[in-house]
């Protein structure tokens, strides 16, 4: 059993995430004893898109202005192809992220989110992956790109779609297990 039950996760996401990429790793992180809040830029639910359609609303447990960055020990940001465009025109979730980052604390994108890593400027010589049609604005902004279910480089987690989702989830797991050794160990 994961050793991640006293650990607080965070998804950050808006209107437009991609259905599973939210829903699993909210199950499956919670299943494996975490805490997890799905914060949003404003309070009630958040709608999915699954396909070709709006998929299910998901409730908003904080709002961005409610939540400090050494409230959580990851951060997960669920793609789609809309919801991070949306996110990285938001100062708030940009400067977040960044902040965030500086901590080195696990730090988990999958698909299209790797666009909030871009704006926050994190992807300058990291090893990533993301959903193959940003892959040429991941090598734009400096990222070593590469063609991999998941890709870690340092406290970054990246993945490239919902195929990837298990990967992803084990290797956010991992990495929030490392944290709580470490903070034990302290």
């Amino acid at each position: 059993m994961p050793k991640i039950d006293k650990s607080r996760i965070m998804i950050l996401a808006t209107n437009g995430f991609e259905q599973s990429e939210l829903e699993v790793p909210l199950k499956k992180l919670a299943e494996a004893g975490a805490t997890v809040d799905v914060v949003s830029l404003k309070d009630g639910e958040i709608t999915g898109w699954e396909k070709k359609d709006w998929g299910s609303a998901v409730k908003v447990d904080r709002t961005l202005a409610d939540v400090r960055v050494e409230d959580y020990d990851a951060l997960v940001l669920p793609g789609g192809q809309m919801n991070p465009d949306l996110l990285r025109v938001e100062k708030d979730a940009v400067t977040f992220v960044r902040s965030f980052n500086d901590t080195g604390k696990p730090l988990a994108a999958i698909c299209h989110a790797p666009w909030l890593l871009i704006e926050a400027d994190l992807v300058r010589g990291l090893k990533a992956t993301s959903y193959g049609s940003i892959k040429t604005d991941m090598i734009n902004a400096g990222a070593k790109w590469e063609d991999s279910q998941t890709v870690r480089d340092g406290n970054i987690i990246t993945a490239r779609k919902p195929d990837d989702l298990d990967a992803f989830v084990a290797e956010i797991i991992k990495a929030v297990e490392g944290e709580a050794a470490q903070k034990h160990a302290a």
